[in-house]
């Protein structure tokens, strides 16, 4: 059966107090109904955006190429992908016990839990295709510099013998690459084959979340919006604890300097009507969404549609990186602030006691391979993950 994902769930993440369906459903506190949506005021007079929210279905950020122009699913493909979905959880991966294969494969649906399948076919509504539109022809080179990158760390694994998915575009050579001594073709924000440093992991195993835009995940995303008088602050549950505090300046001051650059950007917020508009530059080069870092630029607009709804909307540019801008919309439904009045904040311990763990691993691989004992480390995939996600049919 598939549920509403609770949280972040993963070996050594907080799991959160449990968000029901049930409770997800129960009227807020204020006893509103749902015709006085209208009327939805903070006590100074502003749209009352507060609350935890989240997305109760699963809508995949592209649309699936085999729906092509179809906007919305039908109440069958629906209920067939649910079904399809809820295999995929209960699916053993797993080969011989003690292999590689069986270590790397425990990281399965003990841990997550799938949402249902949402009704639109793609979180993004414009282009219409619901497609990211094509790159930029220096962020076509940089993104086949990186690819190439990764593959050559991974061509004298298993993974480019077998020509397995993963290795796609690369080919097989039992000698270890001379780039394994190379830095990548810029700051690294993914996995690679390769475990010298803290900086070849992803981000998300430095326990560093992605950033804004955020559009959740099949792990659960939540949002916590606190109003003032002149001040609006939005904390973001996600991933695997990778929680942060957003804070959005609303006095009406321009953004920061060019030279001043944050991990989540430079939001600055005005009303227009009863929707909060919220424009964010100045991001890190160190943060990464879909190829894009420091140029990129969002338009957020967040607007209460009822007493237990709130719609999102974010127009997201980036002229380095792509030919046209695009637009996302995605819907929340509030929590029950009764349910959730203990919010256990999360906490991320991957990089405190994993990643050191897995660098030290790889040098005592190293060293027993010197020694003659046990294989050469770059003919092993240290990316292997078994991960059910791979299965997912919306991906």
């Amino acid at each position: 059966m598939i549920s509403v994902a609770i949280a972040a769930a993963a070996a050594g993440a907080v799991i959160l107090a449990p968000i029901t369906r049930a409770s997800a459903q129960a009227p807020a506190a204020s006893g509103i109904t749902p015709t006085a949506s209208a009327l939805l005021k903070t006590p100074w007079g502003e749209p009352d955006l507060q609350g935890i929210w989240t997305d109760e279905t699963t809508t995949p950020l592209q649309r699936p190429a085999r729906y092509a122009n179809q906007a919305v699913f039908t109440e069958a493909e629906r209920a067939e992908l649910d079904r399809v979905r809820s295999e995929v959880l209960g699916r053993e991966r797993r080969a011989e016990r003690g292999t590689e294969r069986d270590v790397s494969g425990s990281y399965n649906n003990v841990f997550v839990s799938f949402k249902r399948t949402g009704a639109r076919t793609s979180l993004i509504v414009d282009p219409p295709n619901g497609r990211i539109p094509p790159l930029t022809p220096d962020a076509q080179k940089l993104a086949g510099a990186e690819r190439e990158f990764r593959l050559t760390l991974l061509q004298s694994t298993e993974t480019c013998k077998n020509r397995e998915p993963a290795c796609s575009g690369g080919k097989y050579d039992p000698t270890r690459s001379p780039r394994f001594a190379e830095l990548p073709p810029r700051y690294n924000t993914a996995r690679m084959n390769r475990n010298d440093g803290p900086e070849d992991s992803s981000l998300a195993e430095r326990c560093l979340t992605g950033g804004l835009p955020e559009f959740g995940g099949p792990t659960g995303s939540f949002r916590r919006i606190v109003q003032t008088p002149g001040g609006l602050s939005i904390f973001y549950d996600v991933g695997q604890g990778q929680g942060w505090q957003r804070n959005i300046v609303m006095d009406g001051s321009p953004h920061l300097p060019a030279n001043i650059r944050q991990w989540y950007g430079d939001s600055r917020g005005h009303w227009d009507g009863d929707t909060l508009v919220i424009d964010v530059t100045n991001f890190s080069p160190k943060t990464d969404f879909q190829g894009s870092r420091e140029n990129l630029h969002l338009v957020e607009r967040w607007t209460r549609t009822g007493p237990s709804t709130l719609e999102y909307e974010v127009t997201i540019e980036d002229p380095t990186v792509w030919t046209k801008a695009w637009t996302v919309k995605e819907e929340f439904t509030r929590q029950s602030d009764r349910d959730n009045r203990l919010y256990t904040e999360p906490r991320c311990v991957e990089g405190n006691y994993g990643l050191p763990g897995i660098i030290h691993g790889r040098r005592m691989e190293e060293r027993a391979f010197a020694e003659g004992r046990g294989p050469d480390p770059a003919t092993r995939d240290a990316m292997k993950d078994g991960f059910i996600f791979d299965d997912e049919p919306l991906r």
